[in-house]
């Protein structure tokens, strides 16, 4: 087999997994080169498995609720074990899919760590110890990112306890779980663990949950969360850390003092770093610091022909990563593609979903825009009421003269599959009347984005006039 390649890519997730695939689609040979399992952390560490736990919580809740449907069922149990089990399995049927889509489109597997060893060349440092050369006229990095460890004090001393595997495929459900951070990771942990029978606090040092979506969102998920038992503590921050023989001592501190925590166990998840420690980037001189590498709009480095995508470059989103996998993929075999980072789409999995796309109401007015704003509930919406989950509101902000519509955010059941019409206005830079024209299926759920608009243009059709938003 030739060492020589069209395309290396560094990284198997769904930055690498789509460039792999357009490359080869436009004719090139390619090599990915994974240390780990394909799929990188997405696949087997975040979104999916993240997503088949709360699939199955979601199912508990629903049958916890059963009655209000007129269903009637016995005890109500759960088997961790099964949990756990169906998760894996979804893991393997997807990391048996992107094998097969590579084998497919001909791209050969390099599995080991791969180092830049010049311009043009890739080392791959195998688990036997061995290494093996491979070049390329060019190079895409889709190394990811890895967990943040904030610096606590004892943090070290907990290090085992705070495992993500043992999270992720938990033997038993712990009594009490601190969880550190308040963001999409933190968020759906939570649920996830409250609904098992845990004792779930969230400490954020910010004000709000999901700190950097639109203030309201957060606020209404604590709201939901707190319904739930998960205790809410913002404005926080972990001192300290201190273990014993059974349990972890953490002392809380916030502007009213400090408070001792004792529990069970613990998870980080306040941010991630990107994973460009020993992939060789000072031998090849290009440029980054601890954020990450700096790419232009066509996700090329300052060295010629080497790209870098996802979580190397910008936020921790799966799909951001793809697409830019894409663009990198085409500027590669010698098409011209540029990344458009105006319209991006996010998700928050928890119980009710959270999903927004655009600006958020302070960055509108930070940048200087004259604004109007729309809102509408669920529960004024006829199918959440039959699907009797009426939790949540959407959000409209747009241009007050020229009607724009500049963000959208959404809480409230199933918002992340409401969101790809929201991120289409975005994209389109649609007006109002663009949405509000659109006849939306009835009843529906995406009733409460046309809904949302037409309280933006003052006459929503299925809001009483007292109960209108005022434009603030």
């Amino acid at each position: 087999m030739s060492n020589m390649f069209d395309v290396i890519v560094i990284g198997s997730g769904p930055g690498g997994q789509t460039a792999s695939i357009r490359t080869a689609q436009l004719g090139g040979k390619v090599a990915v080169i994974e240390r780990s399992f394909l799929g990188g952390v997405c696949t087997n560490w975040g979104c999916i498995p993240t997503k088949a736990l709360l699939r199955s919580v979601e199912c508990l809740e629903e049958i916890k609720r059963s009655q209000e449907f007129g269903i009637k069922v016995g005890e109500i149990s759960f088997d961790l074990e099964s949990i756990v089990k169906r998760k894996d399995t979804i893991i393997s049927k997807l990391r048996d899919g992107i094998k097969y889509l590579f084998e497919s489109n001909n791209i050969v597997i390099f599995k080991g760590k791969g180092i830049l060893s010049g311009p043009n060349s890739v080392t791959v440092k195998k688990d036997d110890g061995t290494s093996e050369e491979i070049k390329a006229k060019s190079i895409i990095l889709a190394t990811g990112s890895k967990n943040k460890t904030p610096p606590i004090s004892g943090i070290e001393s907990i290090v085992d306890n705070a495992n993500r595997n043992d999270v992720l495929s938990p033997k038993k459900i712990p009594n009490s779980l601190l969880i550190i951070g308040g963001g999409p990771e933190g968020a759906e942990f939570a649920c996830i663990y409250a609904a098992l029978g845990s004792k779930v606090t969230i400490v954020e040092m910010m004000s709000t949950l999901i700190p950097t979506e639109e203030k309201e969102l957060g606020i209404r998920l604590a709201r939901a969360l707190n319904k739930k038992g998960i205790r809410i503590m913002l404005g926080t921050t972990v001192k300290n850390f201190k273990k014993d023989e059974n349990q972890v001592n953490a002392t809380i501190k916030s502007k009213d003092g400090e408070e001792s925590l004792a529990i069970d166990k613990v998870l980080i998840a306040a941010g991630r770093a990107p994973n460009i420690d020993e992939l060789g980037l000072e031998s090849v001189g290009i440029s980054y610091n601890s954020r990450g590498i700096f790419v232009d709009e066509r996700m090329e480095t300052n060295i010629r022909d080497i790209y870098a995508v996802g979580d190397l470059v910008t936020v921790s989103l799966a799909h951001v990563a793809s697409e830019q996998g894409v663009v990198a993929a085409e500027n590669s075999m010698g098409l011209k593609s540029t990344y458009d980072p105006r319209a991006i789409p996010r998700c928050v999995y928890t119980i009710p979903e959270v999903a927004a796309v655009g600006l958020t109401l302070k960055d509108a007015k930070d940048q200087g825009y004259d604004v109007i704003n729309g809102r509408f509930p669920f529960s004024a919406n006829g199918r959440a009421i039959t699907l009797g989950d009426v939790d949540g509101t959407v959000k409209i902000i747009a241009e007050k003269t020229s009607k724009e519509i500049l963000g959208i955010h959404i809480i409230g059941p199933r918002a992340s599959d409401l969101i790809p019409e929201a991120t289409l206005a975005i994209k389109l830079k649609l007006k109002l009347t663009d949405l509000s024209t659109v006849i939306h299926p009835h009843p529906t759920l995406s009733e409460v984005i046309k809904e949302a608009v037409l309280d933006a243009e003052g006459f929503a059709l299925n809001l009483a006039a007292k109960g209108k938003a005022t434009n603030n």
